[in-house]
């Protein structure tokens, strides 16, 4: 089939206004915040899961690759259309369909944003948990194809700890519920499937949440630190006294600085490293709590420690860490952030390592990341424009994940394989796991034109004898 008739055909089913197939329209859905670039034949922009159904199917008949878009801030490439085909945007699906405060759900499409849903939820009193730094922007759909986490995950879990059952369209259109409003549900945990896969089993068009009840009282603190060691064992010290913080969230003195002159948070630019720590639950016994993590933090050599006042002075902190990322652009024009997770235990020497093979390489390294569960985020920064330097960047990121698996960790924990890390996989995957996956992305997908070429490495690509 060829564009035109693509084109005329999907105007069929969608109103022509959301068909779209210019080449301003196709470069802007040719990438996201990766380094990755692609090209689509074409974007259409659904209304409705029946629209969405009647796409996938036209794809399957034609054998046209489908890949699904919410926001586009995917970080490994995952929203990519490597092979070309339609791109699914789901911008227009972006309702809260139903708050069901009795039953402690909440029913959406996939395109509404993070921060909306939280807000919305908000007034009634309540909080859906998974909260990633892009939440200002970040969709529904592209949080749990990505099984995304955030500050908060170290308490409540990342996204697949709040998804009670889903809509999807299947690979031939039919459409099929997994889950439901129910804890326990029989059969195949196919909701727990979908979570995390990146849109290559499926695509969601509705998603059932877990609300919570928002916390009676929270009190958030800035510990201050002269070494980056003192604050990574900091954490582990918290933790193993049996205390779980709702947030534990690191920064080194290189992003310190660089969010202070883009936000102006109230970080001391003196500092190696800073936590922000935060409680939250019921007002009864949090001081006593936060009494106990201030003579931890002295233990381990902080130098001072903050308390927010009042929700301006939270704010204020949590500005500074939410918007890290695009901080560094004051740096460095470009970024390769590296998602491995290792042991709390680990941190320190993890940490080490990692300015190491900075140096190494010669590339300038900054980390903020979740500390709690020890999810890091080095965020590699230089010029994408500099070929020599952005090989030397593949190099130094490749490098980095090996020592996270080395020390009993993974490659990813939040924002997904996708294209990025796909030559990463076989470091924590034996050839039998990844042709086990393989057999359920073709039981799912048996023509292979959902979201092509992400996750899992081509057979022939992997070295023998490992």
């Amino acid at each position: 089939m060829d564009s035109a008739e693509l084109i005329d055909r999907l105007q069929k089913i969608v109103e022509p206004g959301y068909v779209l197939s210019s080449e301003m329209d196709l470069a802007l859905y040719g990438y996201d915040a990766s380094l990755e670039r692609g090209r689509p034949d074409v974007v259409v922009v659904p209304g409705s899961t029946q629209e969405v159904s009647r796409v996938v199917a036209l794809a399957y008949r034609e054998k046209i690759p489908v890949v699904a878009r919410g926001s586009g801030t995917n970080l490994s490439g995952g929203s990519i259309p490597l092979k070309g085909g339609i791109v699914v945007h789901f911008s227009r699906m972006n309702r809260i369909l139903e708050i069901d405060i009795p039953n402690r759900t909440v029913t959406v499409e996939p395109g509404l944003i993070t921060l909306d849903l939280q807000n919305r939820l908000l007034k009634e009193g309540f909080v859906y948990a998974p909260d990633p730094a892009s939440q200002k922007v970040s969709t529904i759909g592209g949080n749990l194809g990505e099984n995304s986490g955030g500050p908060h995950c170290l308490k409540y879990g990342v996204t697949t700890n709040h998804v009670l059952g889903a809509e999807v369209v299947l690979y031939d259109g039919t459409v099929v519920w997994t889950g439901g409003k129910s804890q326990d549900n029989p059969g195949y945990d196919l909701t727990g499937l979908l979570v995390g896969s990146e849109g290559t089993l499926g695509l969601v068009t509705k998603v059932i949440l877990k609300i919570l009840r928002a916390p009676e009282a929270v009190k958030t603190m800035l510990a201050i630190y002269s070494s980056i060691e003192d604050a990574s064992n900091t954490v582990s010290a918290i933790i193993a006294e049996g205390i779980i913080p709702a947030t534990l969230e690191m920064m080194d003195h290189l992003i310190i600085t660089a969010v202070e002159e883009s936000v102006h948070a109230g970080y001391p630019l003196d500092a190696a490293a800073v936590l922000i720590i935060e409680l939250d639950g019921m007002s009864d016994g949090m001081d006593r709590q936060a009494e106990k993590i201030l003579e931890i933090c002295k233990r381990h050599g902080v130098t001072d420690i903050q308390v927010a006042k009042d929700d301006a002075a939270r704010e204020r902190l949590w500005a500074g860490r939410k918007g890290a990322f695009g901080a560094v652009a004051r740096l460095r024009p470009s970024y390769m952030v590296c998602d491995g997770t290792v042991p709390r235990t680990r941190l320190p020497e993890v940490l080490s390592r990692v300015m190491e093979v900075g140096k190494k390489h010669g590339v300038l390294i900054g980390n903020v990341f979740h500390a709690g569960d020890g999810n890091l985020h080095p965020l590699i920064l230089f010029d994408e424009r500099d070929e020599g330097e952005l090989q030397r960047v593949q190099k130094a990121a490749s490098e980095i994940l090996k020592i996270c698996a080395k020390v009993g960790g993974t490659i990813s924990g939040e924002h997904g394989i996708g294209v990025e890390k796909i030559k990463e996989m076989p470091l924590v995957f034996s050839d039998r796991d990844l042709e086990a996956m393989r057999q359920v992305k073709t039981a799912f997908d048996p023509e292979g034109i959902l979201n092509p070429g992400k996750i899992l490495p081509d057979p022939l690509s992997l070295p023998q004898n490992r």
